[in-house]
């Protein structure tokens, strides 16, 4: 199928690319970017008032397929990425077994080639079992298309494993995603430490818990020679330790949640409500405003949601029992917009720096540009849609989301994956 996709106005700062113009898709590919196409026999879509971008990618989601098919899975999460405007996800290894061996990852990808609507990128877990003991067979899972190595959900505790595990990620040219999580001092808090676990009455989860791995494995990282990737950095002085990285030429990149960019502690109130709390916790005012402002200068590389679903009955039991994570493909490019763009804190360019150009890089997948011969992943969102976000509203099987009866500004309307029209005017094509 061929699309002209006409009059959006189509930034790409790979291409220094700003302008309204139209873009003709045949088969996977862009075949040509100008003013005035030709349709030929290609359906037209008029994208008046619309920007079009290079695909969103997403490098931090829990699909929880297999094994927890009851929270979400490959069809569902895959149906919530597209209609978050996503091409592209790299899905975590917490699943049930383990992403620790080869054929979980065949298995992942198969089904997402079955039922996927968006491209599925698994990563593996570094450790078996993701108990920070012994080493995965990375070689392998390189192999049949592992496009990175985490624990995720847990820290490497050892750092002789993490230096193991970084020699080989290096060996086989992956990123290593390193969940920053000291469980010494995190032990079983449940919110940040200080004026929210005090006022709450609950334990306390301090951010240093976090902040020494950070440390920790940035030096190892320093050492060996591997690309570390700090995930959902949550803390101003976690942001400080990655900037001074970089200083110091480290490979060493970093994300954040929009969770972390817009929700802080005082997010919890005295009704305990649980789909704030997430792992790692909603931390200060001054942390959100400095993590903000790693967005703006670039010291934060990419922009994840962390996506972590859950069913209603896990979500409404107590909060010391009930499970750490909310959702976000959904809603994170509609707060980006809303929160970020809209007042001025960053331009579309440096939106399209952290949600497309530089999660493509980090997980070394190919690039997409809107230029002829670059594959038809393409993102198109409105700027001027206003909505509320309601429970109804969610394609995934959760709406475990902190940011329900948020009002936005932005949302994404048609994608195009691979070339195939899979989401139009906002509808999700199956």
């Amino acid at each position: 199928m061929a699309y002209l996709l006409k009059n959006a106005r189509v930034i790409d700062p790979q291409m220094a690319l700003d302008e309204i113009t139209d873009v003709l898709v045949e088969g996977e590919s862009i075949t040509a970017v100008g003013s005035d196409l030709s349709a030929g026999d290609a359906q037209v879509i008029d994208l008046s008032g619309k920007v079009l971008v290079p695909g969103l990618v997403d490098v931090h989601v829990h699909f929880r397929d297999p094994g927890f098919e009851q929270k979400e899975d490959i069809a569902s999460g895959s149906r919530a990425a597209v209609h978050g405007g996503f091409t592209d996800v790299c899905t975590m290894p917490n699943t049930k077994p383990e992403t620790d061996n080869a054929d979980v990852v065949d298995y992942i990808l198969q089904k997402a080639q079955k039922v996927g609507l968006c491209h599925i990128r698994p990563s593996a877990a570094c450790t078996k079992g993701r108990k920070g003991e012994q080493l995965t067979e990375m070689g392998e899972l390189v192999a049949h298309g592992a496009v990175a190595f985490t624990d995720d959900g847990r820290g490497v505790q050892d750092a002789g494993v993490m230096r193991r595990v970084m020699d080989y990620g290096k060996m086989f040219g992956k990123v290593v995603m390193s969940h920053c999580q000291d469980e010494g001092l995190v032990g079983s808090g449940q919110v940040n430490e200080g004026v929210a676990s005090s006022r709450l009455g609950l334990e306390g989860w301090p951010a240093a818990g976090e902040e020494i791995q950070i440390e920790r494995d940035i030096s190892l990282s320093e050492m060996t020679g591997c690309p570390i990737h700090i995930q959902h950095i949550t803390s101003a002085r976690g942001l400080d330790i990655v900037r001074n990285g970089k200083e110091r030429g480290v490979q060493v990149t970093c994300e954040v949640t929009p969770n972390h960019l817009f929700l802080t502690e005082d997010s919890i109130s005295e009704g305990y409500e649980t789909q704030f709390k997430i792992n790692p916790p909603l931390r200060t005012e001054d942390d959100r405003k400095a993590l903000i402002q790693g967005v703006v200068d670039g010291t934060i590389d990419c922009i994840v949601t962390d996506h972590a679903p859950h069913t209603r009955a896990e979500k409404a039991r107590e909060f010391e029992l009930a499970p750490f994570g909310m959702t976000g493909l959904e809603t994170s490019l509609a707060s980006m917009l809303t929160n970020m763009v809209r007042p001025g804190l960053i331009g579309y360019d440096r939106l399209v720096q952290c949600m497309a150009v530089a999660p493509r890089k980090l997980l070394g997948i190919p690039e997409v540009k809107i230029a002829e011969g670059y594959p038809a992943d393409i993102t198109v969102f409105d700027p001027e849609a206003q909505w509320t976000v309601h429970e109804e509203d969610f394609l995934s099987k959760a709406n475990n989301s902190g940011f329900l009866g948020a009002q936005f500004t932005g949302k994404a309307t048609e994608v195009l994956v691979s070339g195939k029209l899979v989401m139009k005017e906002g509808e999700v094509i199956e």
